[in-house]
């Protein structure tokens, strides 16, 4: 479940011709909120959308995130300049999000007979 600060502001076009960078944000304080995430993000450029990975489970958040951000360049100088630096107590690991492994169909596993 992630928790959502604001909204995707530009659609990314089928050509993908938009730059755009999407960002982990990992090692962050239980207690950082999308708004504290977005505002370190916001003071290197525009931000469409930070989010909060919580736990499925008890909803708690599990110490990371997502930073989209529409300019490629600014996306990149944000990394940079926040990579390893404090937010809310905690030093924070930044980098460029790799993209999602396709693990296949919908959890088919589980008891057999």
């Amino acid at each position: 479940m992630l928790l959502l600060c604001g909204r995707m502001q530009h659609a990314r076009a089928a050509s993908n011709t938009e730059a755009f960078v999407r960002i982990y944000v990992g090692n962050m304080s239980y207690q950082t909120t999308p708004e504290g995430l977005r505002s370190a993000f916001e003071a290197h450029g525009a931000v469409d959308e930070a989010t909060l990975v919580t736990d499925r489970e008890t909803g708690r958040p599990r110490g990371f995130g997502f930073v989209s951000m529409p300019n490629d360049d600014e996306g990149r100088k944000a990394i940079e300049a926040i990579d390893q630096t404090d937010l809310d107590g905690r030093t924070l690991k930044v980098n460029e999000a790799r993209p999602r492994e396709s693990h296949g169909g919908g959890g088919g596993g589980g008891w057999r007979r």
